[in-house]
C-alpha cells in the first residue's frame, strides 16, 4: 500500500552552468520558463550558488567582476526576479547573488521570491570560503515561511561544514534546508556526507544543488529527514532533478524518531541542568532545546 503524500512540495533543482554576470537577465527568464514548461507541476525552483554571477579570468579579475555585478537588495535585479516568480506563480530560489551592502560590503546572498512576486527572504553567507572568497560574512541565520511550501532555511555552500548552521536553522523551525553550492573542487564527496549528516542529526530535508561541469562538480541531491538520499545527479552533467517532498515527514520523524528510535529534539527534560558551551560562551538550556519551545516559537 502506498502512503499518500499529505503535504506535498514539488521541487526542481537546476544543476546548471553559471551565467555570466555580464549577461542580461532575460536569458535566465527563458531558462526558468523552459524548466517550468518541462515540469509544469513544480512549486519550488532552486539554482546553484552564484548562478547569475559567473566570472572568469585571474583571481583579481574574478573579484572585480563580482564587485561589478553587486547590487543592493532593492536594485533592478531583485525587481526582475520578483516579477519572474510572480509571472510563473512559483517559489523561486535563483541561487545566491552578489549584494552590495549599505557600507559598500560585498555579500554572497541567497534570495527567495514568492508566487505573488515578492522578495520574502534574503540570507548572507555566514561562512565565506576563506581565503579564497572576497565576501563579507553575514551575521544571522534565516528561515522563511513559504505558505504551503513550509518553512525553509538557507545555508550557502561552505556553511554546510559548520554544524551550528543546520542546528540553528532546524531549531528555528526549518523543515527544509536549501544549500546552493558552487563546488569546483575535489571535496564534493565530503559535502555529500555532510548533506546526509546535517539532515539526519537535525531531522530535516536537505537540498544541495551544485553547479554543473566543467565549472562545477555537480552531484546535486535531495536528502530526507532520516538521512536517506531520495534523488541524486550521478555526475556533473547539466540536469534537472525533480522530487515531491512530504513536509509532514519531518513531523513524523521528530515525533516517532529516526528509524523509529532516535528523537534528538526530546533529548533534554526541563529539570536537567544546563550544559555549558565554553566555545560559544553560552549553554544548552534544556527548557529551550526543543524547537516547539524555542524563544518566540
Amino acid at each position: 500500500m502506498v502512503t499518500p503524500v499529505s503535504r506535498p512540495l514539488p521541487i526542481a533543482l537546476a544543476q546548471a552552468l553559471p551565467r555570466s554576470s555580464r549577461l542580461p537577465l532575460a536569458g535566465f527568464t527563458d531558462e526558468v520558463q523552459d524548466l517550468i514548461a518541462r515540469f509544469p507541476g513544480t512549486r519550488l525552483v532552486v539554482h546553484p550558488e552564484l548562478h547569475l554571477c559567473g566570472v572568469e579570468g585571474s583571481r583579481e579579475e574574478r573579484e572585480a567582476q563580482l564587485r561589478e555585478s553587486a547590487e543592493p537588495l532593492d536594485g533592478p535585479r531583485t525587481k526582475m526576479l520578483a516579477e519572474l516568480a510572480g509571472d510563473l506563480g512559483i517559489w523561486l530560489l535563483p541561487g545566491s547573488v552578489c549584494e552590495r551592502g549599505a557600507g559598500s560590503e560585498l555579500f554572497n546572498t541567497a534570495l527567495a521570491f514568492s508566487p505573488e512576486g515578492r522578495l520574502v527572504a534574503s540570507y548572507r553567507k555566514v561562512f565565506p570560503w576563506r581565503p579564497y572568497e572576497p565576501y563579507d560574512p553575514g551575521d544571522r541565520f534565516v528561515v522563511a515561511d513559504l505558505a504551503e511550501a513550509g518553512r525553509i532555511g538557507f545555508a550557502i555552500c561552505y556553511d554546510a561544514w559548520f554544524p551550528e548552521v543546520a542546528r540553528h536553522l532546524a531549531w528555528m523551525g526549518a523543515e527544509v534546508i536549501v544549500n546552493p553550492v558552487m563546488t569546483t573542487t575535489a571535496d564534493r564527496a565530503q559535502e555529500l556526507v555532510l548533506a546526509r549528516a546535517n539532515a539526519m542529526v537535525n531531522q530535516v530535508y536537505v537540498i544541495s544543488v551544485n553547479t554543473a561541469g566543467p565549472v562545477g562538480t555537480g552531484r546535486s541531491l535531495v536528502v530526507d529527514p532520516e538521512g536517506r538520499v531520495r534523488v541524486e545527479a550521478p555526475d556533473a552533467l547539466p540536469t534537472v532533478l525533480t522530487d515531491v517532498l512530504d513536509l509532514d515527514d519531518v513531523t513524523r520523524v521528530r515525533t516517532h524518531g529516526t528509524a523509529g528510535l532516535n528523537r534528538v529534539w526530546d533529548q533534554f527534560q526541563d529539570g536537567d541542568a544546563p550544559i555549558e558551551l565554553p566555545l560559544y560562551q553560552g549553554r544548552i538550556d534544556p527548557r529551550r532545546w526543543n524547537p516547539d519551545r524555542r524563544a518566540g516559537g
